[in-house]
């Protein structure tokens, strides 16, 4: 939705029978004499609200009416949560509502036991900090649990993320020598803290969670590959069993089980394998085959996916994602370099349809982990791709620069390509050198730094932005779209006009100025669409249309 001259986002939560009838919307309605609307339509966060099938707890910003005749005024207002039976309709409060709540953490049983709140600056901005709350059982007598800071460079404090009702504790994240770990924290009153697992190379980012109760179960993280370690022994085991079961389909996700976890959902995949979901029975130990994640590629030869290490100019080793053509030679090649975006993202093994897309179509892709990158630990992620962008920028020119050294890259037919941030970086990287690259393509590119900033200025979240994006120097001299005159090789643009990441002025706004430089610049806008471009015309037409743009710019 469109309001005041920016888009506006909403979520409804609905509910249906399995077989797609009985449509219903869950989210409680408004009605003529409500005084706002609530964009966040809430979120289920407990499946087990009294062991009732259909009985959920869900979250709900709670809206304040006016008195209209008899209709008395109802003055709740804020996020609280209520138990919600899906068939009925019939709702009741849970949580009253809190003006400045922010999150609910379930213990996956029907209690409520951990409480978010934000620091609020003004009524319309809210500040850096999450103070959480925790309750011993259902008396819901707030004690104070952590705090946690969002800063430019990261976050400090421990962040929980789910309850273990039988241990009676909180699991959550947290740095440890400067990179994330998981810890438990007792809920008993003591705050007994607990290290449960870290590594001194990457991040630990992921928390493992199965069935109705959302159980914990262990932890995943990324080195050259996502890796996985189970807390639960049975699911340990089932894991090494479906390895053997199912060779070259090394990344193994339990994705839900039933309520008595006796059946669960999997996926398994690799690089080049987009990967089947399948459904496994404990009691018969029959695992059956569901659904194929991309049914179109069946039979097709894909290209594998090798990790890479280079050297960026100050020495540091810089890791990547090399895919190169099946079946080739791998030297001489057109080649593409291709960012990832955020910044506060990475690249992983795993199969990714775009470096897929153009390795079947003869180039060579690499996917740097810049510096700047989440994953590495703070000292990696820096003050942010934005305000590191001398050293993140710098990093992906050197991953081109590799390419051409180690001859997998024809020099005259290197490009770049990149998402978002991927976008931003690939328009500033020629900036920088403009004649490392012969091609750019920027999907939904960040192009002006101040005009991201002045994008979310009518959200509450503004304060963190303008200072992720931070004040100075760097802010200027980081905005491509203020240097086009120094572009020297074609350009080709896309974007969604509903973009609410990153607004469709941004490339607007490049476009023009490149124009102005007397670059040359081809711009697609997709209308209706948003920052993702999912749209199953709309891809294929992009896709196309730049490995068009790359063979003309390139001479292939």
């Amino acid at each position: 939705m469109i309001r005041d001259g920016a888009l506006i986002g909403y979520t409804r939560l609905f509910a249906l029978n399995r077989d797609g009838s009985d449509l219903k919307m869950l989210t409680a309605r408004h009605n003529d004499r409500s005084l706002g609307v609530a964009q966040n339509g809430g979120r289920i966060i407990d499946w087990m609200a009294d062991g009732k099938p259909g009985s959920v707890l869900a979250t709900r910003v709670f809206v304040p009416e006016r008195t209209t005749g008899s209709h008395v005024a109802s003055a709740a207002e804020g996020f609280g949560v209520e138990r919600l039976d899906t068939t009925t309709l019939r709702r009741t409060t849970v949580i009253p509502p809190r003006i400045n709540a922010a999150e609910y953490i379930s213990d996956g049983r029907g209690v409520i036991r951990i409480m978010g709140t934000h620091a609020r600056m003004s009524d319309t901005s809210t500040g850096d900090t999450i103070s959480y709350f925790y309750s011993k059982g259902a008396d819901r007598d707030w004690q104070p649990l952590s705090k946690v800071v969002s800063t430019p460079t990261g976050e400090s404090g421990f962040d929980p993320y789910a309850v273990d009702s039988t241990l009676n504790v909180a699991y959550g994240f947290e740095a440890t020598a400067g990179r994330a770990a998981l810890y438990r924290v007792a809920l008993d009153g003591t705050l007994k803290r607990e290290l449960v697992i870290s590594r001194p190379d990457v991040d630990i980012d992921t928390l493992l969670r199965i069935g109705r109760q959302k159980r914990v179960v262990g932890v995943s993280y990324v080195t050259e590959r996502r890796e996985t370690e189970f807390f639960d022994p049975e699911l340990r085991n089932l894991r090494k069993s479906l390895l053997k079961a199912l060779p070259g389909q090394p990344l193994i996700t339990f994705i839900d089980a039933s309520a008595d976890e006796k059946k669960l959902l999997l996926f398994a995949g690799s690089d080049n394998d987009p990967g089947t979901y399948h459904l496994f029975d404990k009691a018969t130990r029959k695992l059956v085959p569901i659904l194929p994640a991309r049914q179109q590629l069946a039979g097709k030869t894909l290209a594998t996916v090798n990790p890479v290490r280079f050297a960026a100019a100050d020495g540091t080793m810089i890791p990547g994602y090399l895919t190169l053509p099946p079946g080739g030679k791998g030297k001489g090649l057109p080649a593409i370099v291709m960012p990832h975006g955020g910044p506060g993202a990475r690249d992983e093994w795993g199969f990714d349809w775009l470096s897929q897309y153009f390795a079947a179509r003869g180039f060579a892709v690499l996917q740097p982990n810049f510096r700047g990158s989440t994953g590495y630990g703070a000292e990696w992620f820096q003050k942010n791709g934005f305000q590191s962008w001398r050293t993140a920028i710098g990093d992906v020119n050197d991953a081109g620069k590799w390419l051409v050294s180690q001859g997998i890259a024809d020099p005259g037919k290197l490009a770049i390509v990149g998402w978002s941030y991927g976008g931003y970086a690939a328009l500033q990287s020629a900036v920088i050198d403009p004649a490392l690259y012969k091609a750019i393509v920027a999907i939904a590119p960040v192009t002006d730094l101040d005009l991201l900033r002045e994008e979310y200025k009518r959200f509450t979240n503004y304060a963190q932005v303008s200072k992720f994006i931070g004040q100075g120097p760097h802010v200027a001299a980081g905005s491509p779209a203020r240097h086009a005159d120094r572009i020297k090789a074609p350009v080709l643009l896309f974007h969604g006009d509903f973009d609410r990441n990153v607004g469709v002025a941004e490339s607007r706004t490049m476009a023009n100025r490149l124009r102005d430089a007397g670059g040359k610049v081809e711009y697609v806008e997709f209308k209706g669409l948003d920052h993702a471009i999912d749209d199953d015309v709309a891809r294929p037409q992009m896709l196309e249309k730049a490995d068009g743009f790359l063979r003309g710019a390139l001479g292939l």
